[in-house]
């Protein structure tokens, strides 16, 4: 049986609105092309983590205390996640796991949060605690060469700026800022952005988009996921799809 390796950063801190649903949306779509995803957990004050040999890093959202409780930590992990990222390892990160990668983080109290600084955008927090970026959102993004509409949920104070290489187009809600025309941020081994849900129970072919890469890198032969019956899910997508979007 094949085999991918991922490691679920901080389960216990960074777990928003069942952001860690992405990690068993991933092993079950696993398993149904005869793939074991194999996962493990980095949490604080662990010392002997295999960044390298991970196929996948993924860190959930959390909120301002959370990410404060962390953030030393996550600076200690900074060569071996650099490393892995270098090497080709899938980044999947979520609201505080998008906002930590980046320079920094500047909370609503004015507490600034050094970021990872893999990448070059920043997020400031508005001051105004009752002004957010929530609801439903859908964005339209590039996935495996093809347009796809990728549907979540966002709840955030924080406005990402200087974003090179955005995930996607937003079509409905806000994205990185309020009224923001782009949403996360995307390279080819990369995805961040603010969308909760679990992103991966609404947007199957993103999952398979996911793992596609992370075997195709493996083996070295491009690997295409076997069609599986996304039926329930392709009619939840719909009924969302109008909902948000008015389509039919």
């Amino acid at each position: 049986m094949a085999e991918l390796k991922l490691l679920h950063m901080y389960p216990n801190l960074l777990d928003l609105y069942g952001d860690s649903g992405n990690v068993e949306i991933l092993k079950y779509r696993c398993a149904l092309r005869g793939i074991d995803l194999k996962v493990s957990r980095h949490i604080i004050g662990d010392r002997d983590t295999d960044f390298e040999g991970m196929d996948i890093i993924y860190l959930g959202g959390g909120a301002d205390l959370e990410q404060q409780m962390l953030a030393e930590d996550l600076l200690s992990c900074a060569d071996g996640i650099k490393a892995a990222y270098e090497k080709g390892s899938f980044l999947l990160m979520i609201c505080g796991g998008y906002q930590l990668l980046g320079q920094y983080y500047l909370d609503s109290n004015g507490e600034k949060i050094k970021g990872l600084g893999l990448f070059d955008y920043y997020t400031v927090a508005s001051t105004d605690k009752r002004k957010r970026c929530i609801g439903n959102i859908v964005i339209e993004a590039d996935i495996g060469g093809e347009p796809y509409k990728v549907i979540g949920f966002e709840n955030h104070g924080g406005q990402t700026k200087a974003v090179k290489t955005p995930f996607g187009r937003v079509l409905a809600g806000n994205g990185n800022e309020f009224s923001s025309s782009t949403e996360g941020y995307m390279e080819k081994n990369v995805v961040a952005t603010y969308l909760h849900g679990p992103l991966l129970s609404k947007n199957p072919k993103l999952s398979d988009h996911i793992i596609s890469y992370c075997m195709t890198r493996q083996t070295g032969e491009e690997f295409t996921p076997s069609a599986v019956n996304d039926k329930l899910e392709e009619e939840c997508r719909e009924v969302l799809l109008e909902r948000l979007l008015g389509e039919k």
